[in-house]
């Protein structure tokens, strides 16, 4: 019997490590409730919102169908990242709850979230949206060729219609998730260099604190 035993545990041991040890380091999982932590110390990965996070949250959801709720501690980061990791919130039905600080493209997944809840001594933070310069010049001169753009001009006027499109999407997606039209104008006030964070009372009576999932 106890070689039985030993036997069944050396075979299930090796599986539960590898489970474990496989988990993208950005998560980890308590029960059904899965953690994605930017702000940890991270070797080898910037400690923000990466476009590597789209498919480690996808593949964490795919293994582990038991987990029901999100949850988030970030600064944020990729605006893409944001917007990729908030359709695969939808599409799981997950909760999602802020436990330390949530800013900037770590909100768009936080509203993905059915239920929305943010622990005590946590905060929401809004800012706009920004494009680095470098970050501007590198995409310049990385499609300036594909998109027949003759001259910065052509880019710039090419920026000026891509962001009133970015924008209204974004807006669009706030109120899409219930989401007070004028307090989703509201978060465009401060700029990125700046935070704004409303009070619970506040978010509550805007419907981005939630307790109930709003019926479609």
């Amino acid at each position: 019997m106890f070689r039985t035993l030993l036997v069944c545990f050396l075979i299930a041991s090796p599986v539960t490590l590898w489970a474990k040890d496989t988990l993208p380091e950005k998560f980890t999982l308590d029960g059904h409730v899965l953690i994605y932590d930017t702000e940890t110390e991270i070797k080898g990965s910037d400690a923000e919102m990466t476009n590597d996070d789209i498919e480690a949250l996808r593949t964490v959801l795919s293994s582990h169908p038991d987990v029901t709720e999100l949850r988030l501690n970030s600064s944020g980061g990729s605006v893409y990242a944001g917007e990729e990791m908030a359709w695969i919130v939808i599409d799981f039905g997950l909760d999602t709850v802020v436990a330390g600080e949530c800013v900037s493209a770590c909100i768009d997944v936080f509203l993905a979230g059915d239920r929305r809840r943010m622990m005590l001594g946590s905060k929401i933070g809004f800012h706009q949206r920004s494009w680095s310069s470098n970050s501007v010049k590198k995409y310049y001169d990385s499609w300036k060729e594909d998109e027949a753009w003759d001259s910065p001009f052509d880019f710039g006027s090419w920026i000026y219609a891509d962001t009133q499109s970015e924008i209204y999407e974004h807006l669009a997606y706030l109120v899409e998730r219930g989401v007070d039209p004028g307090f989703a104008i509201e978060t465009l006030r401060v700029e990125s260099g700046g935070e704004w964070y409303p009070s619970r009372l506040k978010m509550i009576a805007a419907g981005v604190l939630r307790e109930s999932p709003v019926a479609n």
